[in-house]
């Protein structure tokens, strides 16, 4: 909260306040335009803000209607800004080197409403298509060989789903669309490694918004590592108790034998120094009594420092946390902060898989990225 409030808020008022400008500007005065713009602008650019401070006063449908108003906004905010700026510096650079032409600087009036217009209607469409495309799941198939023997088993089939951000916005209905794309794969395992909520746990048990995770059926069970906002909304012991009544297994620097074949290894989450107070295990500690003759699989939900796993003998590393960025232009700064933003690689014997994550966070939208269910056939030799 105090970056929050020390950067990105002042950030955000700033910006909103010269979107609130330049709209107002393109506004005839007089007949209450520019009053019902106002109210309506800040209304819909402060909800979110009203919400996050206000939430536990506030009646649960209010707060529903003011995450999805604001969580809206949020989206629209990005694609405003980046238009108005984009316009701003056309006028800029045609103030000293004129090149509009006639139809635009004849009739200035007329050409700003209409390019009001067209930018408003660009948003909207891109918000819409944005969200049907967060809706629409896919599945990536991966095959894998791994130079080991796993007892009797031959092949594993995995399925990794990350990100699923269960809470307000993704609710029973959203839940319910990824629990049967899982269970129409018929998994043998079930990965999630992170992120898996996204609000309290009172209230999710109040709506009763993650009990589809009930119906995911597999093999081996299901099998969860913490993600960053499983402390920041229930501080990792309500994820925990949350995910283990709901029949998943979270591996919290802690690794299992499966079926005398495979080793499980789950990471805490990087962040846990931050949000919990003490350093999560180092990987050369939680490798201590695993037998590297057999393969070795690790959720880790951000991926950093990939180097650890192929310097510790991991056959296969699975994590999330970057959405790819979610939408567009977002995917580049993901891109330069991970040495792997999104999909597969191989250092050595280790092959790693980062999913762009199977839902969302904040926005509804997902722009230039699109939610996935990872199917990954892992065969031994």
């Amino acid at each position: 909260m105090p970056i929050f409030l020390i950067l990105i808020l002042p950030a955000y008022v700033l910006i909103s306040t010269y979107l609130f400008i330049r709209g107002w500007q393109t506004f005839p005065s007089g007949k209450g335009f520019r009053l019902i713009y106002t109210i309506l602008y800040w209304t819909t650019a402060l909800s979110y803000l009203f919400n996050r401070i206000f939430e536990h006063a506030l009646p649960s449908a209010l707060t529903s209607v003011l995450t999805w108003i604001g969580t809206f906004w949020v989206a629209a905010f990005v694609y405003l800004f980046l238009a108005v700026l984009i316009l701003d510096a056309l006028r800029a650079a045609n103030h000293f080197l004129p090149f509009f032409p006639g139809f635009v600087t004849e009739n200035y009036a007329r050409a700003k409403y209409v390019t009001t217009g067209i930018i408003f209607g660009a948003v909207v469409l891109t918000l819409i298509g944005g969200y049907i495309n967060a809706r629409t799941l896919r599945v990536t198939e991966l095959e894998i060989s791994i130079n080991k023997q796993a007892g009797e088993l031959k092949n594993l089939n995995i399925v990794v789903v990350a990100d699923t951000h269960i809470g307000t916005i993704v609710g029973s209905s959203w839940v319910k669309q990824i629990v049967d794309k899982i269970n129409a794969l018929s998994p043998d395992i079930v990965l999630l490694p992170g992120d898996i909520l996204d609000n309290r746990e009172e209230l999710l048990v109040q709506k009763g918004i993650g009990e589809e995770l009930r119906r995911i059926q597999a093999r081996y069970g299901v099998f969860a590592a913490l993600g960053n906002h499983e402390y920041i909304c229930c501080g990792g012991e309500g994820a925990i108790r949350y995910l283990t009544e709901r029949n998943i297994t979270v591996l919290r620097d802690q690794s299992i034998k499966i079926d005398d074949s495979f080793f499980l290894v789950g990471r805490d989450d990087y962040s846990m120094e931050r949000w919990a107070g003490r350093k999560r295990k180092d990987l050369k500690d939680l490798m201590e009594g695993i037998d590297s003759q057999f393969p070795i699989i690790l959720l880790d939900h951000q991926p950093y420092n990939l180097h650890e796993a192929a310097e510790n003998g991991v056959d296969l590393q699975v994590s999330g946390h970057t959405h790819c960025g979610q939408f567009w232009p977002f995917n580049y700064i993901v891109e330069a902060l991970f040495e792997l933003a999104w999909g597969y690689k191989r250092t050595g014997d280790t092959h790693y898989y980062v999913t762009n994550g199977a839902a969302v966070w904040g926005p509804p939208v997902r722009v230039g990225s699109r939610p996935e269910i990872v199917f990954i056939r892992l065969n031994f030799e």
